[in-house]
């Protein structure tokens, strides 16, 4: 169970680091297809990049983070062979992991980041107007389906799979 505590969080910071290298050093309107549709007809495109390199940086920041999400998977996966983990472990140990990040996400992301401390519409101010006066973020019919009944239910597909070569 520490390991799967470990495991999320580990996830949550490459997430964290994704949406930081793609947000503020990378800059390219397609790394956005989560934001809300208003706020991305809103994104105007930045040729230029924020300081010679900040391109660089973000895209080995990307890969890194990717690299880490994978091996969160791994890690996970692995963990369970080597303990003989069935169907309910995995599940539980998948599900654990979703959920946390997706908590994260919407609390960390959506609510702080975007609301309160307006860290997206830093870098694009001109997203100002399509995120103002909104209460909690956006999409959270989305957050609570993926929440709720995406993630769960991948977890389940996955601990099957796992199971199936376990």
């Amino acid at each position: 169970m520490l390991l799967t505590i470990f495991l999320a969080i580990v996830f949550c910071a490459a997430i964290t680091l994704m949406l930081l290298s793609a947000v503020a050093f990378i800059q390219k309107k397609e790394l956005f297809s989560s934001a809300p549709r208003e706020a991305r007809e809103a994104i105007l495109p930045r040729e230029k990049e924020l300081f010679y390199g900040a391109r660089t940086i973000g895209w080995t920041l990307m890969i890194f983070s990717i690299l880490l999400t994978l091996g969160v998977g791994i890690v996970s996966i692995w963990d369970g062979f080597r303990s003989g983990f069935g169907f309910w472990q995995f599940f539980t140990r998948f599900v654990l992991i979703f959920t946390i990040y997706k908590l994260y996400d919407m609390v960390c992301f959506d609510y702080f980041l975007l609301m309160k401390f307006h860290f997206f519409q830093h870098y694009y101010p001109e997203t100002q107007s399509a995120l103002a006066g909104r209460k909690y973020g956006f999409n959270i019919k989305s957050q609570l389906l993926k929440l709720l009944v995406i993630f769960p239910a991948a977890s389940a597909v996955a601990a099957w799979i796992c199971t199936l070569f376990g």
